[in-house]
Formats: structure tokens, C-alpha cells, sequence
């Protein structure tokens, strides 16, 4: 690489002896997701050794996301070492409601003007997420677009595959009436609604870093930037032992949009809005924003990260097995006839 340097290119805004580096420092990260502690990357294509051992029919579920305006937050603290868990979790978490274990995974970062060690605490962040749901960070691209973006700004999205056996896919097509949803608990507001959150605030102009007392004296900015809580281990541990009849990650579109994806026509969840252990954030979004409770609803995740149904003869199985795994896994709601969806009381 010792040539590989353009001072026509660099004057253009690009500096490509700073890929370089970058991807020298985020190597020790990307082992980290690898069985065998290796970081194979620089190449054109990530390569993953398939093991189909014990799988019948293998079938292969994909995912794409990104952080969305969430990452403004990380501009304004100068934090940029969790975001990458967020991108992991918003595919990983998706691509497990239909029973998939999660293989691989990888990144792209857009920036308007490649830091090394910046891009190294991002990529640092996919490898912690990647962890977390036990798939391997194969590669990605960080793309210098000087022009396009402020130099300080950046992009980040990810994409995942993971493989379940045919027969093991949940489709709902076995739930029925009196089933019951189990809710997940969030780690806070994960990675959607924030372009509603960053007006409620202000969050250009107020101070971060103060604490709240509504938040128990963590900061504004602190509690905004908690990580997407990654699911993945949790659900297949109970997916091992417990026949699941659907999965909803609740994400952007809140209650209303998301736990219909998993319910069949002609049913619905039944939900006492006194059940939901709503998170502190949330109180304040609404109180400050002045925002109604349909909204609220129909926007954010509440506290719930994800809504499992089972049947109800398997709910404290079902119980012992997520709490088991770190969870904070209660009751929700109960599946019952319905054209509506979702039915808060």
C-alpha cells in the first residue's frame, strides 16, 4: 500500500492512506466476532464457512437496517462507540422473528471525512453487537464523501443473514385464541422515533450531559444513547425448548404497526396499558412533548423491545427460560378475535 497515496485525490476531500488505517485499527474488533479470532477483511468479499450440520431443509433470512436520526446524538456527545450495536440489533432482532439464527453481518459507514480512530470506535461497536448475537463481522465499506456531508457527520447501516430450518420457521399459523403474548423489556428507546425525540428536546440546544431527576439522575443524553438491546441468545434459548407461535420486534410504528406482523387476520392482542412497564424516558417524551398516548403508542416501544406468543400452557415455562437469560419477561397481552390488531385497555 506504500503507493497507493494521491495528493489530487486527498485535495479532492479523500484521503485513502486513512481506509487503510482504519481498517489496521478496526481488525482487532472484527476478531472478536470470529471463531477463530481471525480479521480477514480488505478483501473484495467476505468469506463464512456454511454449516448446514443437522438442518433439513436450510433456508436463509436476511435483514437490512440503519441507526436512523438516532446517530445525531452521538454527534453532539462525541460518542460513537455504541451506535454500531444499535445497526446490529435493528437487523439481528428482525431477522430472529422468524426463528433465525443470525451468521453473519456487515456495515456500511458513509462519512464526510474518514477519522481512523472515529471510524475504529464505530466499528468497535458493530463488533460488541455482533457479540452479542453470536454472528461473525465478515467485512463492510466506509465510504469518504467529502461534499455530500459535513467532515464531522457519518452514516451507518448493516445487513444480516442468519438460517433456520424450514420446518422451524414461525409464521403464526398456529395461533390461535387465548394464546399469550410475552413482553421483552427495551433497554430504553432503541433506535426509532428519534427525529420526534430530537424536537421534543431540543437536543441542539439543551444540555446533555445534566442529569434528569425524572431519569434518576442519569442524563438526557446518556439514557437517549443506550443500545438497542439485542435479543438473539435470549429467543433461541426458548425456541430450543418451547413451541413459538410469533415474534414482533417492536420498532418504528410502536404497539400498532409491529404486533400485528405476527398475528393473523382475524386476531389480535388484547393489552391492559397497566401491564406495560413503561420506561421513565417515555413519561418524559410525552410530558414534554405534550404528546397524546396513541401516539405514544403508535411511535415508540414503551418499554417492550419485543412482543413472543405462546400458548398459554407454556407461559411460565416460557417465563423461566427468558428471565433465565437476563430478561426482564412478563405477561402482556392475550391473543383474542379481532379485526383491530392491537386493543389497549
Amino acid at each position: 500500500m506504500e503507493k497507493s497515496f494521491s495528493d489530487s485525490y486527498k485535495a479532492a476531500g479523500v484521503d485513502i492512506t486513512a481506509g487503510y488505517k482504519a481498517v489496521e485499527l478496526m481488525k482487532k474488533h472484527v476478531a472478536r466476532t470470529m471463531p477463530e479470532g481471525r480479521a480477514d477483511i480488505g478483501g473484495f468479499g467476505g468469506l463464512f464457512p456454511l454449516d448446514m450440520a443437522g438442518l433439513k431443509e436450510p433456508v436463509l433470512v436476511s435483514g437490512t437496517d440503519g441507526v436512523g436520526t438516532k446517530i445525531k446524538l452521538a454527534f453532539l456527545m462525541d460518542k460513537h462507540d455504541t451506535v454500531g450495536i444499535d445497526c446490529v440489533a435493528m437487523c439481528v432482532n428482525d431477522i430472529i422473528c422468524c426463528g433465525a439464527k443470525p451468521l453473519l453481518f456487515l456495515d456500511y459507514i458513509a462519512c464526510g471525512r474518514n477519522y481512523p480512530e472515529k471510524i475504529a470506535f464505530i466499528v468497535g461497536g458493530v463488533a460488541e453487537g455482533c457479540v452479542r448475537a453470536g454472528c461473525a463481522l465478515i467485512g463492510g465499506e466506509t465510504a469518504e464523501h467529502p461534499g455530500l456531508m459535513p467532515e464531522e457527520e457519518y452514516d451507518l447501516a448493516g445487513f444480516a443473514v442468519g438460517v433456520v430450518d424450514k420446518s422451524k420457521v414461525i409464521d403464526n399459523s398456529a395461533m390461535k385464541e387465548g394464546d399469550v403474548m410475552i413482553a421483552l423489556a427495551s433497554s430504553g428507546v432503541h433506535s426509532n422515533g428519534f427525529s420526534l425525540v430530537r424536537k421534543v428536546f431540543d437536543v441542539d440546544h439543551c444540555d446533555l450531559s445534566a442529569p434528569v431527576a425524572e431519569l434518576g439522575g442519569a442524563s438526557l443524553g446518556e439514557t437517549l444513547l443506550t443500545p438497542t438491546r439485542i435479543y438473539v441468545k435470549s429467543v433461541l434459548a426458548l425456541l430450543k425448548e418451547v413451541g413459538v407461535k410469533g415474534i414482533s420486534h417492536i420498532t418504528g410504528g410502536g404497539f400498532y404497526e409491529n404486533m400485528p406482523r405476527s398475528i393473523p387476520e382475524g386476531l389480535g392482542v388484547k393489552i391492559r396499558k397497566s401491564d406495560v412497564k413503561v420506561l421513565p424516558v417515555f413519561d418524559l417524551i410525552q410530558k414534554t412533548g405534550n404528546i397524546s398516548e396513541h401516539d405514544m403508542f403508535n411511535t415508540f416501544n414503551m418499554g417492550v423491545g419485543m412482543g413472543i406468543v405462546v400458548a398459554k400452557e407454556d407461559v411460565d415455562k416460557s417465563l423461566e427460560i427468558l428471565k433465565a437469560q437476563g430478561e426482564d419477561a412478563y405477561v402482556l397481552g392475550v391473543i383474542e378475535k379481532s379485526d383491530d390488531g392491537v386493543v389497549l385497555v
